[in-house]
């Protein structure tokens, strides 16, 4: 019997790799805010700086933010397995249980938000339990991600450690590949979080000013952790210098402070597009980063080409719709802000 060859990809290499870049950037927008308000919300909440009602305010966004974080999620996992599927799978056994408890984890997250919703709606407080459950939530999702990843890069670490151990719970020994990854994504979603909390809460000076701290104080941390990071790829540092990927993350970086002084001037839209496209800028570097770990062992343009434009239009058109039902939804949501501010 002749078994089918899944061996190709279903579409051009740059436009499986750009649409990977798009939605991962976009599903990091909603993570963002997701994962930095809920911190900042949280510790907002712990020291009372804010009163119940502005709190409250935040929170009943929160189990959408989540719902955006997870739908815009799958895109760029499925593009990332179309590509480098035995990387991921591989990985992602090593770790097996780690992996699937993300399951339960995003669950309970979930479930935890929307009860920080409603019992806030119910007695006019936030519960900073449930909020402190979600947030464990979150913060296991991205540390399993973080780590699987970053050992997805590493096939010779992933053959090392199945053939000592097949439980499937083993966690990336390589903290060096993965901690620090990890850590300026968590100072990442605080500044984009505290970017979000500004901009919200604009006409209420105390919840701007907060918002406007963690946006200062969570750029330079991420600065100087991401400056770290970069370091730590010593290996690869002096190939990654001549990519067109230094050109990006420098460009990002000039985003950045930039985005720091329209926010200054509440001049939020042209702050949040900078910040927007500085991510992108980022994403590209970090995804230039993995073919120069990969480089040697895989090569994505090695992939044979079968094209299969159907389901690629039909991804298209509805990815389409999306973006514009979204533009439409923050559009009535800002609006109404407008005319009760």
């Amino acid at each position: 019997m002749n078994l089918p060859n899944y061996d190709f990809l279903p579409a051009p290499l740059w436009l499986v790799t750009t649409l990977h870049l798009v939605t991962l950037t976009l599903h990091f927008v909603a993570m963002n805010f997701l994962l930095g308000g809920v911190i900042i919300v949280l510790h907002a909440a712990i020291q009372k700086r804010w009163d119940n009602p502005t709190l409250l305010k935040f929170a009943r966004l929160f189990p959408a933010a989540m719902a955006a974080t997870v739908t815009l999620g799958v895109a760029p996992l499925l593009f990332l397995q179309v590509v480098y599927p035995k990387q991921v799978y591989a990985a992602a056994i090593v770790s097996g249980w780690f992996w699937l408890m993300i399951v339960a984890a995003v669950i309970i997250a979930y479930y935890a938000l929307y009860r920080t919703a409603f019992h806030g709606d119910r007695v006019g407080k936030v519960s900073k339990v449930t909020l402190s459950l979600a947030l464990l939530g979150l913060l296991y999702v991205s540390l399993v991600y973080s780590s699987v990843f970053s050992m997805a890069e590493r096939p010779d670490l992933i053959h090392k450690l199945y053939g000592e151990d097949q439980s499937g719970r083993l966690w990336n020994p390589a903290l060096g590949d993965w901690v620090l990854r990890w850590l300026h994504m968590i100072l990442g979603a605080i500044t984009v979080g505290g970017f979000f909390v500004g901009m919200l809460g604009r006409n209420e000076p105390r919840t701007y000013q907060t918002g406007k701290l963690y946006f200062v104080v969570g750029m330079a941390l991420a600065s100087v952790v991401g400056m770290a990071y970069l370091l730590s790829l010593l290996p690869i540092l002096a190939a990654f210098m001549h990519t067109p990927a230094i050109w990006a993350l420098t460009v990002a970086i000039l985003l950045s402070l930039g985005s720091l002084h329209f926010f200054f001037k509440k001049s939020f839209c042209m702050s949040g597009t900078m910040l927007i496209v500085s991510m992108f800028g980022m994403v590209y570097a970090r995804h230039t980063v993995r073919l120069l770990k990969l480089a040697g062992r895989f090569d994505p343009a090695a992939w044979r080409v079968a094209p299969q434009w159907g389901p690629f239009v039909m991804f298209l058109i509805c990815f389409v719709i999306a973006l514009a039902v979204v533009a439409y939804m923050l559009r009535l949501f800002f609006g109404a802000n407008k005319g009760t501010a």
